[in-house]
């Protein structure tokens, strides 16, 4: 190689790494875009729109979905950090849940930094995974679409200018209000059918849009099968929907009714 041509080669080496730092340097000064740009590049989405919500736990952005997903928009929900996240009472929902590497599972007993990211990603992942199973069971679920180790893309609710209000907002006529109990009694019992518990449902976790609902929210579900908490988190969901309903003046009774699922299960009859 000639003087020339090493010297040619060194100043192309520059100018990629700095293109690089600059590039990383637009990535820490835009979190978001850092963490969607693997979507942007597999095809899923090409922009965001604008911010639907922001919680401890995770921030959901409106973006428009790339025309090959065949839907106009998706949601991004990117998960806080887990210095910053605050699932309650993680270890409810924790139990019953299996690590088989034992290297990760002695990390997240010991929580150091290795098994706390561990543990972040495991949440995610986990709700991921139950999205899934439960949209393709028939369940009222936003579809999943991909995920990271700090992402999930799913389905959006809503339209380019605002999103799906959340239930507890929306003014429903006592008809409509007791279609939507009896399609929340049958999701948690499809739900249920299934080896899975909500853990933390209320009128703030479903979205209601053109006279339809969608149930999101599924990072603390646990297995039944698994969990000693698992017939009180029922019981805490069904008497939310409970609640929610009893503002229509319909009265129902959460602990028959959360008795007579939990039994069905227990019988092997979902």
């Amino acid at each position: 190689m000639s003087k020339r041509q090493k010297y040619t080669r060194s100043i192309e080496e520059q100018e990629e790494l700095a293109a690089l730092e600059e590039l990383t340097l637009q990535q820490d000064s835009d979190p978001i875009a850092a963490e969607l740009d693997p979507f942007i590049a597999d095809g899923l989405i090409t922009e965001v729109l604008y911010r639907v919500k922001s919680g401890k736990e995770a921030t959901v952005y409106c973006c428009r979905a790339h025309p090959r997903t065949g839907v106009n928009y998706l949601a991004a929900k990117i998960y806080s950090s887990r210095n910053r996240r605050n699932f309650k009472n993680d270890s409810i929902y924790r139990e019953g849940r299996v690590v088989l590497d034992s290297h990760l599972r002695r990390a997240i007993k010991k929580k150091s930094a290795v098994g706390r990211q561990a543990e972040f990603g495991m949440w995610i992942h986990h709700e991921f995974e139950t999205l899934n199973v439960l949209h393709k069971a028939g369940s009222l679920v936003p579809r999943p679409y991909a995920s990271s180790s700090s992402v999930i893309i799913m389905e959006y609710v809503g339209d380019e200018q605002q999103a799906a209000p959340g239930l507890y907002s929306a003014e429903l006529k006592p008809g409509e209000a007791a279609r939507i109990f009896d399609q929340l009694i049958a999701n948690i019992q499809l739900w249920l059918g299934y080896n899975y518990v909500h853990g933390d449902l209320s009128s703030y976790n479903i979205l209601y849009w053109q006279g339809q609902i969608k149930i999101i929210d599924f990072p603390q579900a646990v297995d039944p099968r698994f969990n000693g908490h698992a017939y009180n988190l029922l019981l805490r969901d069904i008497e939310n929907v409970c609640k929610y309903a009893a503002r229509y003046g319909l009265e129902r009774d959460a602990q028959a009714i959360a008795g007579r699922m939990w039994e069905k299960f227990v019988r092997a009859r979902l």
